[in-house]
């Protein structure tokens, strides 16, 4: 085993908890206690907020060049320690360990990045159309963002929503996922350790009850969410009633159509990353495969044995493929859902079965189902494991049709030698991401992020498209 870490809230620029009744458990092996944490509430997220109201003004009249220094070395140091991270993260989150370093050096990155757009912000010059008036457009910090952030990335989302909000000189208080609060609190950790001053960045390690009390808090003046439909449709309500800015990213049940020109190989390789790395826990992970009847009997031949050989395991063990659901609820949804398609009469073409390990954890075999009708819910409910359907299709035509078939929209991908089809695709998968032979999940952080329909609410994420939330425009008229 390793050593228990003990958490605590950090609240302008302190660690701050007392008792610490809750812990985080090692997904691989859940006899490991991998943190120690406190049960924050309203009182603690009073005391963020007054943290960073009092901390506001000096950081949004600090010089850009600050945040960019406080950013850019953070960003150093998160690489840095890449393989201390990342192994904490795998440990914490179940991850295999590549995949948590990968996430690791991913969020040092954002951090950089976003070091360079806090001296990239820029406005406007324009004519009046009065005579000796001048107009200048600019962009101000809005003030203090609660952010609430998933377990699934729990370094890489909340770098990519620290590191906008403090590019541009707000600050934020940070609820951690549940799961995976001490990934969450190196970061915080780092950031301060790299000079950002006290109260910029509070974070408050709780439950439900954390996140209600940033949402209804009147010294929040925007929420960024990622996580579920049920309970963003919450946030966004709580929001708007205040008329606080709001921004959600609820998930995804993404298509991966494969027509009859594809290149085998490549469509079984693109799907078996897309559906079944990471444990399938990633909201762009592609869950739908709508295959065209032509190549659809090789195609689910193919990618079952693929899917047959993933080794399972601890997520530190270097010949693991694939570790564990992070906690025991998403072992078991993934396992319900696997009933649900085969009562609904899909057929298990891998997987499928309960799986043991000599380790206490929480485990699940990779599953593709085959020939399931389109309108079944493990077609249009997320799943959220590595649980992949195929739908079979005559044509394109009917392939669009299907994938644009569910109230979700995020990532859409597609499996063609057709320049005419990948063309059209594009243009009309109903979808905020589209993939041409690539995998629906794997996104670059310096452009736009987000969904169509229930996937997401609100301005994009990441790149720069991120400047639009985080700040708000003045326009400024002078006469000479």
């Amino acid at each position: 085993m390793t050593d228990t870490l003990e958490l605590s809230h950090w609240i302008g620029g302190e660690k701050v908890g007392g008792d610490r009744p809750g812990e985080s458990l090692n997904p691989s092996d859940t006899r490991d206690v991998v943190a120690r944490t406190p049960k924050g509430g309203a009182a603690e997220v009073d005391q963020a907020v007054a943290a960073a109201r009092a901390a506001f003004p000096g950081w949004a009249d600090a010089s850009p060049e600050v945040r960019f220094d406080v950013l850019d070395r953070a960003g150093t140091l998160v690489m840095e320690r890449r393989e201390q991270i990342g192994r904490l993260l795998s440990r914490e989150e179940g991850k295999t360990l590549p995949e948590g370093i990968g996430e690791t050096v991913r969020a040092g990155r954002i951090l950089k990045y976003f070091a360079g757009e806090a001296l990239r912000l820029h406005g406007q010059n324009l004519a009046s159309t009065r005579p000796g008036v001048e107009i200048q457009t600019y962009r101000q910090p809005v003030g203090v963002f609660g952010l609430i952030t998933p377990w699934n990335f729990p370094i890489a989302i909340p770098a990519w929503k620290i590191a906008p909000a403090i590019a541009f000189g707000n600050c934020v208080v940070i609820k951690a996922a549940g799961p995976t609060p001490a990934t969450a609190e190196a970061l915080v950790a780092i950031l301060h350790e790299a000079g950002l001053p006290p109260g910029v960045v509070n974070m408050v390690i709780g439950d439900g009850d954390v996140g209600r009390a940033i949402v209804a808090h009147p010294g929040i003046d925007g929420v960024s969410f990622t996580g579920s439909q049920a309970v963003g449709a919450g946030v966004a309500e709580g929001a708007v009633k205040r008329q606080a800015r709001v921004q959600l990213e609820m998930g995804g049940k993404n298509p991966l159509i494969v027509l009859d020109d594809a290149d085998l190989d490549r469509a079984v390789a693109i799907a078996l990353d897309g559906s079944f790395f990471a444990t399938g826990q990633r909201c762009t992970a592609s869950s739908r495969l709508i295959v065209q009847d032509g190549v659809h009997d090789r195609f689910v031949a193919a990618l079952a044995e693929k899917v047959r050989s993933l080794r399972v395991g601890d997520a530190l063990d270097p010949e693991t493929q694939m570790g564990p659901a992070v906690t025991e609820a998403q072992r078991e949804t993934s396992y319900r859902y696997i009933d649900i398609a085969r009562e609904a009469g899909g057929r298990i073409a891998a997987g499928g079965e309960r799986l043991t390990l000599e380790k206490p954890g929480w485990y699940v075999q990779p599953t593709l189902i085959a020939d399931t009708d389109a309108a079944a819910r493990i077609n249009t409910e997320e799943v959220f494991g590595p649980v992949a359907s195929t739908i079979r299709v005559a044509n394109y035509e009917e392939a669009l049709a299907v994938a644009n078939g569910v109230e979700f929209g995020l990532s859409a991908g597609i499996v063609t030698q057709s320049l005419k089809h990948a063309r059209h695709f594009q243009k009309h998968a109903r979808a905020g991401m589209t993939m041409v032979n690539l995998a629906t999940a794997g996104v670059d952080y310096h452009v736009p992020f987000g969904g169509t329909k229930s996937s997401s609410y609100g301005p994009r994420e990441q790149g720069f498209a991120a400047v639009e939330f985080y700040t708000q425009v003045k326009t400024s008229y002078s006469a000479s």
